[in-house]
């Protein structure tokens, strides 16, 4: 079993390493990527992820379905909604998450793409929610964030013929940020984290929550949110560093308090 977490200057990268299996997921793997969503959580030293896949062929390919077809499960789990809780099945994680795309992102892997808030891809990389054509939705947030992130049409695309889309089609639709070569994909990916994690923490992860929950909220309210959140950040540590760093010209070091 492995799911690689290495924590770096503020940056934890999460690697899905079961390149064998496209990197597919099952039972002892999805609750080792539990347990470490979260350790990102948690943990204070953590200012950002990076999630990616190992190999060069598969981001993601998902439930792995040998280990999860005709599986023996209790009806009374069906109600055990914070077990193995994960980022795309509602554990709350307000620090941002970059995914590294590095191949086939499909079934299960494009959900968890989906609960991510900036995306770079290799060029061969491919999405789809193909869980149709095994009888099965996509769950673990399919159904659900696919049509918040993408237009109606071709969201109902997705989830209804379960073909997949390549890399320019899903950066056309604004599923991904980026393209990067394969050999660069990291790098990319690591790029956009060290210009994340130099921001301010608390700040950044207000910033996250206040966004996601404006989906559920009026503008009223989200807007008498922002002023509540950002009349606490005022006393915050990160806000007194940000000031003196300003008079003196120089970069902040912020120390999430």
């Amino acid at each position: 079993m492995a799911i690689d977490f290495e924590l770096d200057d503020g940056i934890a990268i999460i690697t899905i390493n079961r390149p064998g299996r496209r990197n597919a997921l099952d039972a002892e793997h999805y609750e080792a990527l539990s347990q470490a969503w979260m350790r990102v959580r948690d943990d204070d030293a953590v200012r950002v992820a990076v999630v990616t896949g190992a190999g060069d062929k598969a981001f993601c390919a998902g439930a792995d379905i040998k280990s999860w077809v005709g599986r023996d499960v209790e009806l009374s789990e069906l109600w055990l909604t914070q077990k193995g809780q994960l980022l795309n099945r509602g554990l709350e994680i307000w620090k941002p998450v970059i995914a590294a795309v590095n191949g086939v992102c499909v079934g299960g892997g494009t959900t968890l793409l989906l609960g991510t808030d900036i995306r770079v891809a290799a060029p061969h990389a491919i999405f789809s929610l193909s869980e149709v054509k095994r009888g099965i939705i996509a769950a673990n947030g399919g159904t659900q964030r696919i049509m918040q992130q993408l237009p109606y049409a071709i969201a109902m695309e997705m989830l209804l013929t379960g073909e997949a889309i390549d890399a320019d089609t899903a950066l056309r639709w604004g599923l991904i940020n980026k393209i990067a070569p394969l050999e660069q994909l990291r790098d990319a990916a690591l790029a956009i984290a060290r210009k994340v994690a130099a921001n301010a923490p608390l700040a950044l992860q207000a910033a996250k929550e206040l966004a996601i929950r404006s989906k559920d909220l009026d503008l009223a309210a989200g807007l008498r949110m922002e002023q509540l959140v950002n009349r606490i950040l005022h006393h915050s540590e990160d806000t007194k560093i940000a000031k003196a760093a300003f008079a003196e010209k120089r970069t902040p070091k912020f120390v999430g308090r």
